[in-house]
């Protein structure tokens, strides 16, 4: 069995982050265990910029983003395994992979960062109707197809959902000479960024059906035609608003879900709204040592806060390591009230902090609004807002010394 200090599993941009943190932070032995045969995970296959505005203060496209990282942990020396796949972690903290080269290995670690990102819903998740016929994909396999692998996925394209990676690709099918028909949205609101949506969508004149969703794929070896209909907010089809369009290809662009089956083995507590895993405020899970950041945790609309999450993840992990976490620490809980989605971190103590950060999403848009913390009922913090949406993470910071009466739960909620 080998030993080691810290199992970053994921070799990604909350990966790759993590690791440098940890080895700042004085912990010299690191592995950083990657599936793929190269670091850097999705972002190799993101060639649009918008990426390390906050972090670097420039735009660089994913796989410029991700070498800065790359560069720094083969110059700190950081031992890393590619083309390794984690089968099976432990309450205990081991961790088995199995590579090519060494077979099947066991590491027993003193700490487990889980940056394992997230999967895509399928049509199947969705229960899309009709044929199962080529030319049906999720968006992040047809991004890999183009940027990767350099094939044309399809001249006449249809989107199926607003999310961040549809909208991207939408503008990239269109630079690359195909016909896209549209996006149809099954919310009356679009779930990606408003500037995707005018860089990708408005720029190009591609249409955006909300409230709209494919009621039907016809075809019988690839895509010929696909209906989409109109809903009602019950999320039910409104007959006579039916749309025909012959199309080759439809790209799925319906949602990511958190990768946790690790630590859900493990017996790590999950959390039903986000799908990863109650954290505290150092980010570590319900089993004292595993800690989970990035797309793992909660699904993200920015890679730099990636990056700063993964940074406080190994800071955790780090004092964990050298013990300078308290095993009796005081932890409040964070309550999500009117308008609020979830919160990460779900707990936190006050021990060894001066400020506390919140991340949230609200579970619909508001205009002209106001973010609202309480503790219990007791209002310590209100920020005025001029709207807030869905596909835009929120962050707040609430200092220490605004915690000055006993409390129970911090909540936060919205206010019209």
């Amino acid at each position: 069995m080998i030993h080691k200090d810290l199992v970053i599993i994921g070799g990604g941009s909350a990966g790759l982050a993590a690791a440098l943190e940890a080895k700042k932070q004085g912990i010299e032995d690191i592995i950083i265990l990657e599936r793929e045969n190269t670091l850097g995970g999705i972002l190799q296959q993101c060639i649009h910029n918008g990426f390390g505005l906050h972090t670097f203060k420039e735009q660089l496209s994913g796989p410029e983003y991700a070498q800065r990282f790359i560069d720094e942990v083969i110059n700190e020396k950081i031992e890393y395994k590619l083309n390794t796949f984690v089968s099976k972690i432990t309450a205990d903290k081991k961790v088995y992979y199995t590579n090519q080269k060494e077979g099947a290995v066991c590491i027993q670690a003193k700490a487990i960062i889980n940056a394992t990102g997230c999967i895509e819903r399928s049509a199947g998740a969705i229960q899309l109707e009709g044929a199962r016929v080529s030319g049906i994909m999720s968006a992040g396999v047809a991004q890999k197809y183009m940027n990767i692998e350099g094939y044309m996925i399809g001249r006449k394209v249809f989107i199926l959902g607003s999310g961040d990676i549809g909208l991207i690709m939408a503008r990239r099918c269109k630079l690359e000479g195909a016909e896209v028909l549209g996006v149809a949205e099954i919310m009356p609101y679009s779930n990606g960024l408003n500037r995707n949506i005018v860089q990708c969508l408005n720029d190009f004149d591609i249409p955006l059906y909300l409230s709209h969703t494919v009621k039907k794929v016809i075809g019988k070896d690839r895509v010929e035609k696909i209906v989409i209909t109109k809903v009602n907010d019950k999320m039910e089809y409104i007959g006579g608003s039916e749309i025909e369009f012959e199309c080759d290809t439809l790209i799925l662009s319906v949602g990511l879900i958190p990768y946790n089956s690790l630590l859900e083995n493990a017996g790590v507590k999950l959390n039903l709204k986000t799908k990863g895993i109650d954290v505290d405020n150092n980010y570590q899970g319900s089993i004292e040592g595993i800690f989970s950041c990035g797309n793992a945790l909660h699904v993200h609309d920015l890679v730099d806060f990636v990056t700063k999450e993964a940074i406080i993840a190994a800071q955790g992990a780090a004092k964990y390591i050298k013990n300078q976490i308290k095993v009796d620490s005081k932890y409040y809980n964070c309550v999500p009230k009117n308008g609020i989605s979830y919160i990460v971190p779900q707990k936190f103590s006050l021990d060894d902090v001066n400020d506390i950060e919140f991340k949230f999403r609200v579970n619909k848009p508001f205009d002209v609004c106001k973010i609202i913390i309480k503790n219990d009922d007791k209002i310590i913090k209100t920020i005025n807002k001029l709207y807030l949406l869905p596909a835009e993470m929120e962050v707040v910071k609430v200092n220490k010394d605004l915690f000055v009466d006993k409390f129970d739960n911090l909540s936060i909620e919205v206010e019209e």
